[in-house]
């Protein structure tokens, strides 16, 4: 598949790029910063030297005066390079640092100083429906996601299988994340049937046979290794009594899909739904991300269990909105953004359904799905 011009825009100074493997990462650096001297950490050799001697670093660029950008691929494999280049951001030279990273968890274990401010922290998701364009195709997206690794490949199906179990080997296993591997194996199969809900720790403590603080610090490693994210519930100015518990959701829809275990006892519908809905949520969290507007993703549920899968906020955006796995837009559909709306009547209110049309519903704008990620742009406000 050729290049993917990407939403995500870098920054003039040094920054960190995090982003799960496979999102494109070292491509991006690779064709935005052709120039630069590249330092990647996940070659045997190249590793073995900047971890015996982070200081290589400094006299490498000391015999290469003329290097102005530097990139580190996978830096948190020797988190004590971060020293060094901190060093050199503090000495003036005009070197700009892109530093990548699929994985916080090194960097926070070993307390390694985060440059104190002088890099600043962007991320790197899987593909937004606008940036393929009529390359998008949402049955697509929903079985095999869009991890960009996964999606170009010859048998993405064999990829996405394998994804999963990349991970394992690369950063839980050969990083010593964890010391019984085959319990977290187990623990990423039952926290696949939370995504798109509110997370019982209890209950996947239950399935894995493990102690729930072990699944808490699991459930820790895989936010750190960005598989999963949480959103929190919408709390401002609230007038019902709301859940506390965040919903959690595994960071592709492919991803989800691979890890969550199918039978006979298992609706494909009620999986579909889920993997529409953690779709969404996706885009939502990197439109969020590029757009660097201070609008934050939330979800939005009462005691009694009158819920709204997303709400978008930001200075200028308060916005609700519904998905649906159903080709018919009905009255029952549109129930939690009724509430919503009687809440918070300045609220933008909308239901995302698999039919073809645009329609209004009890006063509810009721747009396709597709139709909505296609128009999903960063530079632009919401498309409803």
């Amino acid at each position: 598949m050729e290049f993917i011009h990407r939403f995500f825009t870098p920054p003039v100074t040094s920054y960190f790029l995090f982003g799960p493997r496979g999102t494109g990462k070292s491509v991006f650096t690779q064709t935005y910063y052709p120039e630069a001297l590249r330092i990647g950490l996940l070659e045997p050799d190249v590793y073995r030297e900047y971890a015996a001697r982070p200081e290589r670093l400094r006299d490498r660029l000391a015999a290469e005066p003329q290097t102005g950008r530097v990139v580190i691929d996978e830096v948190q494999r020797v988190p004590e390079l971060l020293s060094v280049v901190h060093a050199l951001i503090e000495s003036r030279r005009k070197i700009q640092f892109i530093l990548t990273g699929s994985s916080a968890r090194k960097l926070k274990r070993t307390g390694v100083d985060m440059m104190a401010g002088r890099a600043v922290l962007r991320t790197l998701h899987p593909l937004m429906a606008a940036e393929l364009g009529e390359r998008f195709s949402l049955g697509s997206a929903l079985g095999q996601g869009l991890v960009p690794l996964i999606i170009a490949a010859r048998q993405p199906a064999d990829v996405l299988r394998s994804y999963a179990s990349l991970y394992l080997r690369e950063e839980v296993q050969m990083e010593g994340l964890v010391r019984n591997i085959g319990a977290f194996s187990r623990f990423l199969e039952a926290v696949s049937f939370s995504h798109g809900q509110p997370v019982n720790l209890s209950n996947v403590s239950r399935e894995c046979q493990v102690e729930r603080k072990t699944v808490e610090g699991y459930l820790e490693i895989l936010e750190d290794l960005l598989l999963a994210f949480r959103l929190p519930v919408f709390t401002r100015r609230a007038r019902r009594e709301l859940s506390v518990h965040p919903k959690l959701f595994l960071f592709d829809a492919g991803v989800f899909r691979s890890l969550r275990p199918s039978g006979p006892l298992d609706r494909s519908e009620e999986i579909e739904g889920a993997a529409l809905e953690g779709l969404v949520a996706q885009h939502l969290r990197a439109w969020t991300a590029y757009r660097l507007g201070g609008e934050t993703l939330h979800f939005w549920r009462t005691r009694s269990g009158v819920e709204v899968d997303f709400v978008v906020y930001g200075p200028h955006t308060l916005a609700a909105i519904e998905v649906k796995n159903t080709a018919r837009a009905r009255s029952e559909d549109v129930r939690g953004l009724r509430a919503f709306a009687e809440d918070y009547p300045q609220s933008q209110c909308v239901l995302l359904y698999r039919g073809k049309e645009r329609l209004k519903l009890h006063g509810v704008l009721c747009l396709p799905c597709e139709e909505f990620l296609l128009g999903l742009h960063p530079a632009k406000p919401l498309p409803i």
